[in-house]
């Protein structure tokens, strides 16, 4: 109940609802035809609206933010803690993203952040001028290396390809970690100084600002969403311009999200809905590795194995109801006065 009152609703409202996309877009690889990159087998009607709707307001819409509110939280960490304990649980954050790949999910986000805080803590005493432009060329940087991403889908293991071994697994996973925390770390740098921002300027307070973000953000990304629409669907080969495109589009919309989010919290009431999603917010690492362990059983080769094998369609309810599975859990814990247990050891290894 403590819980519930001591913190700003919008920023856990925000993360409760955007796990659901970061659950969609997981679950995509258990989708013949369904990665991201192009599509790679005959879809059908459905699959494809499916796919078109996931392209729009999904793939690389949930992460930026996550990261700006990642950005917004360092700021409330530094104004309540020595900036040693921030660079501490920076630290721990890598250690908990490469025990992530190596044990669950290659999909990491975790050391990313960390690395992301421990370069840009001093962020929150530069001049807005500064944080813009060093913004701006952190979505160029990110859209440039994410389209290179899009443009050059990998396919999926068939047969035999996949390791079959638990071991010959997690060795597979650890390789992608060099490679991924610095793609993922560079493709959040824009959001993570706009929340560094958002936070120090107080702009979840001005709801004229909001509404213009929410709209502006939304609408323009979206409609930079498109060339890679018609990609996923299978109407234009995979390229560079529309994966920068997109990738450059999704910063926009993942603030729009955050800014429609805010507005909507403002005006919410108290329910068991909204408490849910929100004590979903207030747990989100731990929902968010909880999801990871549901795509461990569900993919590993010698479990149940269902990589590439079901429709978009059913991937995206498998997606969603992992994410409804957690969301359930963290109202568990909200009601037995309980944080997430990788808060707690998160808190507890950082702070201690």
């Amino acid at each position: 109940m403590q819980l519930s009152t001591r913190r700003d609703l919008a920023p856990d409202l925000a993360r409760g609802v955007m796990l659901s996309l970061i659950a969609l877009a997981h679950a995509q690889f258990l989708a013949d035809g369904g990665a991201f990159g192009g599509a790679t087998a005959a879809l059908t009607a459905p699959d494809k609206v499916m796919q078109a709707l996931l392209a729009l307001f999904v793939d690389s819409r949930g992460y930026p933010l996550f990261a700006a509110l990642f950005g917004y939280g360092m700021v409330l960490i530094l104004r309540r803690r020595d900036p040693r304990q921030l660079r501490k649980r920076s630290l721990w954050l890598i250690a908990f993203g490469f025990l992530h790949v190596l044990l669950l999910f290659p999909g990491d986000i975790l050391a990313s952040y960390g690395v992301l805080a421990l370069c840009f803590a001093g962020a929150v005493h530069w001049s807005t001028r500064r944080i813009f432009v060093t913004a701006g060329v952190g979505a160029v940087l990110g859209a440039v290396v994410y389209g290179f991403v899009m443009s050059s889908p990998m396919p999926l293991p068939e047969g035999g390809a996949a390791p079959i071994d638990p071991v010959s697994s997690a060795l597979m996973r650890i390789t992608t970690f060099p490679f991924l925390t610095p793609m993922n770390a560079i493709m959040s740098i824009c959001p993570l100084l706009i929340g560094i921002w958002a936070a120090r300027e107080r702009v979840l307070e001005n709801r004229e600002l909001l509404r213009r973000a929410a709209a502006l953000g939304i609408g323009v990304g979206v409609l930079g969403g498109i060339p890679q629409t018609l990609v996923t669907t299978g109407f234009l080969a995979p390229n560079l311009v529309s994966g920068a495109l997109h990738t450059f589009s999704g910063y926009a919309v993942g603030i729009g999200y955050g800014a429609l989010f805010t507005l909507i919290a403002r005006r919410l009431r108290p329910g068991p809905v909204v408490s849910a999603l929100t004590a979903c917010g207030q747990r989100s690492l731990t929902c968010y590795l909880a999801q990871s362990v549901v795509w461990f059983v569900i993919a590993e080769p010698y479990l149940l194995n269902l990589v590439g094998k079901l429709s978009v369609v059913t991937a995206s309810a498998v997606g969603l109801g992992v994410w409804a599975l957690t969301v359930l859990g963290a109202a568990l814990l909200a009601r037995a006065e309980r944080p997430g247990p990788a808060e707690a050891l998160l808190r507890g290894l950082a702070y201690s």
